[in-house]
């Protein structure tokens, strides 16, 4: 059985902000709080924007299941289908130029808990950017 869920209307960039994390403990989220259980640390921009966007690009697309939807100069929407069930998370990345750095958000579609898998995958790209 195949747990999607319906992919949430307000993805994308809105007034340079990601949307916010549910109340449920299975997002994190860079703009979030830093006090948050939901906050993780931004990633670094290592390239320019362009290339920052095709080396997250690059990389998604070697994790099982994954698959872009969306994808632009400075923003980035990919879904993250689990192999046992399918469910579904939504990746997000947003390039802010300004001050060199790279938001992320990663949130379940469905349940309550994620047991970790949304940040053990943005810290797994995040190693990625220092190899």
């Amino acid at each position: 059985m195949i747990f999607s869920g319906k992919r949430p209307t307000n993805l994308g960039v809105l007034d340079g902000k990601l949307a916010s994390c549910p109340s449920t403990p299975n997002c994190v989220s860079s703009q979030a709080d830093r006090h948050s259980r939901v906050y993780i640390e931004p990633l670094r921009l290592t390239r320019n924007p362009r290339e920052m966007i095709e080396f997250l690009c690059k990389r998604v697309e070697s994790l099982t299941g994954a698959r872009v939807i969306t994808i632009d100069d400075r923003y980035m929407h990919v879904e993250c289908k689990s192999s046992l069930l399918g469910f579904v998370d939504d990746l997000e990345f947003y390039v802010d130029a300004e001050h060199e750095l790279v938001h992320v958000r990663s949130a379940s579609r469905l349940g309550y808990s994620d047991f970790g898998v949304n940040r053990k995958r943005v810290e797994m790209i995040r190693r990625a950017l220092t190899h």
